[in-house]
């Protein structure tokens, strides 16, 4: 094959996760994120103007949950490398890297700041809290608090203790420093498991803390006295990551069901005050207080950011409030989804920061969307075009030639324009996060699914277009989510994984699986585990030869549908790296390791693969023409093959 030519970066948007409200350059006060990218940055911008003040990059990390404000800067606790930096006033837009507070582990979930201006945080993989002591430069691991509980989701400093709350199961562990043992507060009581959810986000003000316990979708905000040792109260259809620290008369600001309101501790009461937000990015980031010196806002306001980069503010002297753009620089955006549809043309959708992107292989003229993560992209006979997003394993239906309008994400056109991408599907009520693959049979499309939390049970979700109605089935590979599917005369055929919704989740299952689905029957007609010990089935297709085939780690084989037997078998690569299959002119064309990809004649048995194409990538897909298209991170690539 030829050299891949490059047709660019077709998706690009802003993600903030964490933030703060710190002093920047000059001390005035500052909205503090990491804008998500590679490298990811840490940013401050005026909360007057939305002017980028600084836009310090963070070398080998690829975002962060974790800000926090401290006596001698803004600290940053990273992912996927879990180090921690720090912005000092006067660095300009350098931060410095402070190293990885702990040995083995991938993720600085959350960061807090003592009265004493030591630095906590907490981890992942290990569930370990960690103390940075900035005089001496010091970090002293306290371990894991809670048994078994691998993430610490959030932390929060008081009255000289440390609050962690962990997830995959809700648990809130106070830390005494001095002593290092740990009380585990009791769960409030209308919760009526801990099961399943995360103490996503945890605020400590005035001797209370506020603890936000479910996921990243809005849900209940509990009160805790800590002097009185007990929940006090409960306040549903609160927004993550944060809250305000207290105005003068004690009252905190929060998004609740999508509208700011100010909360009253010793009242319990709220108050709105009109600033709403729309759509699905109604989650603060930075998060408090700043004189505007603006003629129009006198005294404080609140101020703080969103996911996509706008920043908002309220003024409670005079109720006036806004949103408004910043200067944040857009980051691009890594490919986790490449399809081909009509002709020339190739959707791609983005991981994280989301976005669906149409993409001219000719030209490499591109239009991007705003939208979410999305897992999977089906192109249909009927010229709709199918999109599998996270979380919530939800499913929706573009129509490529109508306008672009999504309230969710990116409202387009004229009032009265039809929603498009329009929402079809939400599989949370059973329990499912992740539409992971997609295919479209006998009129109808199915859905492959991966489970939400610390649990086991994808499954399939067959959804008929015409009628408007879904059918779901769990577990149909027991215990396995299900990874990919095609399909062939009114059977789909799919490939599974032992994996659960979290890296957390314990297997009871040795080797993922290939089934298959009659349609019409309405039941699974066979299972086989075809690589005993590979955990996952990445991909499957029929051939020319009307035989399964699929990829097992680095192991491609074929599966005759009469015996439901392997009969080929073909070891490609060195690692047990997920990858795909695509089929073009009669041959099959697998990518293994992320870098190879091999062309595999299936009528010649005594014929071995030939590696055609030695190049970095995640995602293949074959055109009409019989190009291909691939991806090296968020850089996008073509190549024409020589037949």
């Amino acid at each position: 094959m030829r050299e891949p030519e490059p047709l660019g970066v077709p998706l690009a948007d802003v993600l903030l996760l964490g933030g703060t409200v710190a002093p920047g350059p000059g001390g005035r006060p500052a909205l503090w994120n990491v804008s998500t990218g590679r490298p990811a940055c840490l940013t401050a911008v005026a909360p007057a103007t939305g002017e980028q003040l600084v836009s310090a990059p963070l070398a080998d990390a690829d975002g962060a949950w974790a800000l926090t404000a401290a006596p001698d800067g803004v600290y940053a606790g990273t992912y996927s490398n879990a180090h921690l930096y720090r912005w000092r006033p006067g660095a300009g837009d350098e931060a410095e890297d402070l190293g990885q507070p702990l040995d083995g582990e991938s993720f600085v979930w959350s960061l807090a700041c003592d009265e004493d201006g030591a630095i906590w945080g907490g981890t992942f993989p290990g569930g370990k809290v960690f103390r940075f002591d900035p005089a001496a430069k010091e970090y002293t691991d306290f371990g894991q608090v809670v048994a078994g509980q691998t993430y610490v989701r959030s932390i929060a400093c008081a009255g000289g203790k440390v609050y962690s709350g962990s997830y995959a199961a809700a648990h809130i562990a106070e830390l005494d420093p001095a002593t290092g043992s740990v009380t585990e507060l009791p769960m409030p009581p209308s919760l009526d498991s801990a099961e399943g959810r995360a103490v996503y986000d945890l605020d400590a003000h005035d001797g209370r803390l506020y603890a936000r316990i479910g996921s990243d979708l809005p849900g209940p905000l509990f009160v805790y006295d800590l002097q009185a040792r007990a929940w006090t109260d409960e306040i549903p259809g609160a927004h993550g990551l944060t809250v305000a620290p207290p105005d003068p008369g004690g009252g905190i600001h929060l998004v609740q069901y999508g509208e700011l309101h100010r909360y009253d501790p010793a009242t319990r009461q709220l108050s709105s005050t009109g600033l709403t937000f729309t759509g699905k990015m109604q989650s603060v980031r930075s998060f408090g207080w700043a004189e505007l010196l603006l003629d129009d806002w006198p005294g404080p306001s609140v101020v703080g950011t969103l996911s996509r980069g706008e920043m908002f503010r309220y003024n409670p002297a005079t109720g006036a409030y806004a949103i408004t753009d910043t200067g944040i620089t857009k980051s691009p955006i890594e490919i986790l989804a490449l399809a081909a549809g009509d002709g020339e043309t190739l959707y791609a959708g983005g991981f994280l920061n989301g976005g669906l992107a149409s993409v001219n292989t000719a030209t490499g003229a591109t239009e991007f969307h705003r939208f979410g993560q999305t897992e999977c992209i089906l192109p249909a006979s009927d010229g709709s075009v199918w999109l599998g997003l996270y979380p919530e394993a939800r499913l929706y239906r573009y129509w490529p030639d109508r306008p672009w309008n999504s309230p969710e994400y990116s409202p387009g056109g004229p009032p009265g324009t039809p929603v498009n991408p329009e929402p079809v599907l939400n599989l949370a009520p059973h329990l499912q996060m992740r539409a992971k693959c997609l295919v479209e049979a006998d009129g109808k499309i199915v859905v492959g699914t991966v489970p939400e939390g610390d649990r086991l049970g994808g499954g399939l979700a067959i959804h008929d277009p015409a009628a408007g109605t879904y059918r779901f089935v769990r577990h149909v590979v027991e215990d396995q989510s299900v990874f990919c599917l095609t399909a062939h005369e009114g059977v789909v055929y799919g490939g599974a994984s032992i994996t659960g919704g979290l890296s957390t989740t314990e297997y009871t299952r040795e080797s993922g699986a290939v089934f298959a689905w009659d349609m019409q029957a309405g039941e699974k007609l066979w299972e086989l585990e075809p690589v005993p010990t590979e955990r996952s089935v990445s991909a499957v297709a029929i051939g020319p030869d009307n035989r399964l085939w699929g990829l097992a780690g680095h192991t491609l084989f074929a599966v005759d549908l009469g015996s439901q037997q392997v009969v080929r078998q073909y070891r490609l690569g060195s690692r047990s790296a997920a990858g795909s299959i695509v089929i073009s002119r009669e041959r099959l064309y697998v990518s293994v390791d992320n870098a190879l990809i091999y062309r595999v004649d299936p009528y010649a048995e005594d014929d071995e693969p030939a590696l055609v194409v030695g190049f970095v990538h995640r995602r293949l897909c074959v055109h009409s023409d019989g190009s291909f298209s691939l991806n090296r991170g968020p850089e996008l690539f073509r190549v024409v093959p020589r037949y």
